[in-house]
């Protein structure tokens, strides 16, 4: 369709949303090479570690560079909704999605043929759990916005990029790796892109967060889509944890499996208690408490 207008000349731009407040973030925290990452003391460590650490390495890294690797594939059509929208000040902040997401790709795959150059195919540490979210529910949530733009579409997601793959998955394989890696003061160049990742995937969960939000307030029919989403991922969200757990006898680096299945758990209530706070508040009452979030530094 031909435009009519644009809001850059006929409105300006509503600086004081909270996308805009994260595009902000993203343009002044958002902008790190992983090419420039010094990986000089992580070869090292890889050196002396042992053939079940590497394993579990691998695992990890498997299962992040292909999840970085599937959202950067499959976001393209929620930036397409946003934009058929006219919400421009939401489409500023997702063009960072892509390019962040993609980087993101980057620095584990460089990780990858520089430190731990895996000698196998990756996708086998890839357990059913894991092909159920990122091989099916994931491609399926975002690219069906292709054909269905509605709010129930982009909440589902959402709730499946947002939420359960960054909010819950990839925040307890950071903890994961910074548990073994910190307690053991091994690799600071994997743990200072892991941190610079996180603080990238903070903003797309704030922003997961307050889409999420709007559409409950605009729509409030939508919080029994929202929670059936959120439950029909959770069992294969825990199951992942629990399949990379099966494969030792004796976990490498001391960790726990509980430990992890109880912050994955942590994660998931967390998100969901901040969802319900959307029901029956305004669009300005969301804007107010995301904006807080976001100032405070959580994003």
């Amino acid at each position: 369709m031909p435009h009519t207008s644009f809001a850059t000349t006929t409105r300006g731009l509503n600086r004081d949303l909270p996308p805009m407040r994260l595009y902000e973030r993203a343009k002044k925290l958002g902008i790190w090479n992983p090419s420039e990452i010094d990986l000089t003391k992580d070869r090292a460590d890889w050196a002396g570690m042992s053939t079940e650490e590497h394993d579990l390495i691998w695992r990890l890294l498997g299962m992040f560079v292909s999840g970085e690797e599937a959202v950067t594939l499959d976001l393209l059509p929620l930036i397409s909704v946003i934009a058929a929208e006219g919400r421009i000040e939401e489409e500023m902040y997702l063009t960072t999605f892509l390019f962040e997401e993609a980087k993101h790709t980057d620095f584990f795959r460089r990780f990858l043929d520089e430190v731990a150059g895996a000698p196998v195919d990756l996708s086998r540490y890839h357990a059913d759990n894991y092909h159920h979210i990122f091989y099916e529910a994931l491609p399926d949530a975002l690219l069906s916005l292709k054909d269905d733009s509605s709010p129930a579409a982009q909440v589902r997601a959402s709730v499946t990029y947002n939420m359960v793959v960054e909010g819950v998955l990839a925040e307890t394989g950071y903890h994961a790796f910074f548990t073994m890696l910190e307690r053991n003061n091994l690799m600071p160049g994997l743990r200072k892109g892991i941190s610079l990742l996180k603080q990238d995937e903070s903003r797309h969960i704030a922003y997961g967060i307050y889409l999420l939000s709007r559409l409950v307030a605009e729509h409030p029919d939508l919080w029994d889509e929202l929670q059936l989403q959120m439950n029909s991922l959770l069992p294969s969200a825990i199951g992942v944890i629990g399949d990379a757990f099966a494969a030792y006898e004796v976990p490498p680096f001391g960790l726990v499996e509980e430990d992890f299945i109880n912050y994955a758990m942590d994660q998931f209530s967390k998100r969901t208690e901040r969802l319900e706070k959307a029901r029956g508040a305004s669009l300005d009452e969301i804007n107010r408490v995301t904006k807080s979030v976001i100032e405070s530094g959580d994003a």
